[in-house]
């Protein structure tokens, strides 16, 4: 299998010439990079006709335009995620995050019952539904339109919550955990976030291990989008997520960031969320999970840098703010160029 990957130069160093990556005027492709698991990598001019799926602006996704990155806020409602499990457990303080969030700036809410962190136990699909539908409800409720995700790998609880008023599936599982969510994804018509973890929260963490982490990865994504096609998902509903942080260590995490735009030639979105994890602390030397806003700003904007569309965080309106900064100073110099 052969692979191709856009080298991107941000707008502050491109000339105008070179075609903007996946639509984003502040980053410009200045060539590709062809390579194969056993061959010398070869570097070429883009050529359009042969790199449409980079140079093309990727569907909206719960009618967000694409052509600049969105921020997707977390809210966890569970006792015992790794950042903030317990802080919004309590339905008044869920509601209290998710309208604090909205002013803030984000795109869209990504709701989670069940804490993926390593080691989490299983929850069951009760407690789940128990935890997330009604805040999905409330927030409808009170017209609340910014579109809400479910961040769920079961069937039951996705179409509890969709029936309640979300709008996105965001799967950790990449529909391998319960073969019946594809189905109900597909039915309700919604676009869905497939994400790669080795093993599940319980063992991914022991010694996880890789040939080369950017061609697995980029080649366990490209076969689960496959799967969602033939479920009968729409290819423009299918949105790509690495999994940083789920069985990588820091090593594999870092590899992964600096090779993002790999994924691109998948043709699909991409969403990272890479906030407050581990490897930021290990990096930063920051333990408190809490206490990683500024690494987690720099991967932010490293991601967006790369392209990624769907930014996954828990600082909303910090991230709005960096983001808005790095898009302002691109497009402002290449104002001045033109």
């Amino acid at each position: 299998m052969s692979y191709r990957s856009p080298i991107i130069r941000p707008a502050v160093q491109a000339d105008a010439e070179m075609p903007p990556l996946r639509g984003q005027a502040a980053l410009r492709i200045a060539g590709i990079v062809e390579f194969t698991r056993d061959g010398p990598a070869r570097e070429r001019a883009c050529d359009l006709s042969l790199d449409h799926a980079l140079t093309a602006v990727p569907a909206p996704v719960c009618g967000l335009d694409l052509a600049r990155p969105r921020i997707m806020g977390i809210l966890n409602v569970t006792p015992d995620s790794f950042s903030d499990g317990g802080r919004f457990h309590r339905p008044e303080a869920a509601l209290d995050q998710a309208r604090a969030m909205v002013a803030q700036g984000a795109d869209i809410l990504d709701i989670g019952g069940e804490s993926t962190r390593p080691g989490a136990d299983e929850v069951s699909v009760a407690d789940e539904i128990a935890r997330t539908v009604p805040l999905i409800a409330a927030l409808r409720a009170e017209g609340v339109r910014v579109p809400l995700s479910i961040d769920t790998r079961k069937a039951a609880v996705a179409e509890a919550a969709l029936s309640a008023g979300a709008d996105f599936v965001n799967d950790v599982s990449a529909l391998t955990w319960d073969r019946d969510l594809a189905r109900v994804i597909a039915g309700a018509g919604v676009p869905v976030c497939l994400m790669h973890a080795q093993g599940t929260p319980q063992t991914m963490q022991i010694d996880p291990q890789y040939k080369d982490v950017r061609l697995d990865v980029l080649d366990w994504l490209a076969q689960a989008r496959e799967r969602a096609l033939a479920a009968g998902i729409a290819p423009e509903r299918i949105v790509l997520d690495p999994g940083i942080g789920f069985g990588k260590t820091v090593g594999h995490n870092l590899a992964l960031l600096n090779a993002l735009a790999f994924l691109h030639d998948t043709g699909c979105a991409i969403l990272v969320g890479a906030s407050r994890k581990r490897f930021v602390g290990v990096l930063s030397g920051v333990a408190e999970a809490g206490a990683r806003l500024a690494g987690s700003l720099a991967v932010a904007l490293h991601a967006a840098a790369q392209g990624a569309q769907i930014l996954r965080v828990h600082d909303v309106g910090q991230t709005r703010q960096a983001l808005a900064l790095w898009q302002a100073l691109s497009e402002r110099h290449e104002d001045e160029q033109a």
